[in-house]
């Protein structure tokens, strides 16, 4: 059966704290725990099932035909523990990356899992700002006061595209969703010393290459998707009492428990736990009472259609299943629309 429960990599990161082993059911050491890498095959950090590394077990037939479109596998899904706040910092499109890292760049969501009373996270500018602006701020050390703080809930959800400045702050607990990328531009850290008294390095004329100088525009996505490009899709999932999840052959289903616990078959699940089931698996039945973030790689395109009250542009996905639809006088706005409605870009849209 193509069904594993994943054990992460962990990282001992400055600013993490001890939630992760604490209450989220993670088997560390490591102390503070910032980050748990779930489903990782990065090789900063890999997943590992039973002892064995996550790329000896995983197979064409499990990863599933749609992953083929990619040199490496897709996506990383981890658990953050923001005990204080993490840098400022930004991440590069996948054109500038691969020009200037030789690796693909960096598109993400957050899904709040929990955050203290005051927690919140910096999600772009105040207002429009110029790159002297930024530049002045992190001289004086004060460029929180150019950027928009948001106070965040259990249960919202953040998609943040390649070029937004942003940073989770303290009280946060997020599970993270994001192309297979380690790359990080750190804009802004603070001022503050690392454990051997020395500040951190910053990639400040990086950062302003591909950063966006303007407000964060959050955006709805169709219902029941929390996140969508090419590299990932999710969705949250609520089981009560029992819950069949289907699967078909373009893609595994990921899956990590972010409240309550349960069963997938005769194994048990339960918070801050991640589990793959492959593309090969039939339809899989969760139960219990637990939400629960599933991830998988579908591929997007786009239909067109003239009817009585306009052009309709629908986004659907392999499976032919119309994800959402824009109405506009002409074909290239409502395109648009619909494409800047659900953070995609054309190539995102690989059907």
């Amino acid at each position: 059966m193509s069904i594993f429960k994943l054990t992460p990599s962990f990282k001992d990161y400055l600013w993490g704290g001890t939630k992760l082993p604490q209450k989220y059911n993670k088997d560390t050491i490591i102390s503070p725990c910032a980050e748990s890498w779930e489903l990782s095959l990065h090789p900063d950090g890999e997943s590992t099932v039973a002892g064995k590394p996550l790329s000896d077990i995983l197979t064409p037939e499990i990863l599933g035909k749609n992953c083929a479109q990619f040199e490496s596998f897709p996506m990383l899904v981890k658990l953050i523990d923001a005990a204080q706040n993490l840098s400022v910092q930004v991440h590069p499109s996948d054109e500038y990356a691969i020009k200037n890292e030789s690796s693909y760049g960096k598109t993400e969501m957050w899904y709040i899992v929990e955050a203290d009373e005051s927690a919140g996270i910096y999600l772009g500018f105040s207002e429009k700002v110029t790159i002297q602006d930024v530049r002045d701020a992190i001289a004086k050390g004060n460029l929180e006061e150019l950027l928009s703080f948001v106070p965040v809930k259990a249960g919202e959800c953040y998609f943040i595209p390649a070029g937004t400045v942003h940073a989770i702050c303290a009280g946060c607990l997020i599970c993270e969703i994001q192309q297979n990328s380690n790359i990080t531009y750190r804009v802004y850290d603070y001022c503050r010393r690392d454990k051997n008294g020395l500040e951190r390095p910053l990639h400040i004329d990086r950062a302003l290459d591909v950063s966006a100088l303007t407000p964060y525009t959050k955006r709805s996505l169709p219902k029941g998707l929390l996140g969508i490009s090419k590299y990932f899709t999710v969705k949250k999932v609520s089981v009560s009492d029992a819950c069949t999840i289907p699967t078909d052959s373009g893609s595994f289903v990921g899956f990590t428990v972010v409240r309550g616990s349960g069963q997938i078959g005769v194994t048990d699940i339960t918070l801050g736990d991640s589990v793959l089931v492959g593309a090969d698996e039939h339809d899989f039945t969760l139960t219990g009472d637990m939400d629960v973030l599933t991830y998988e790689v579908r591929k997007y395109g786009t239909l067109t259609e003239v009817n009585e009250r306009g052009v309709k542009v629908s986004l659907v996905n392999d499976l032919g299943v119309e994800v959402a639809s824009v109405i506009g006088t002409d074909k290239e706005t409502a395109r648009v629309a619909l494409l800047e409605s659900a953070y995609l870009g054309e190539s995102d849209l690989t059907l």
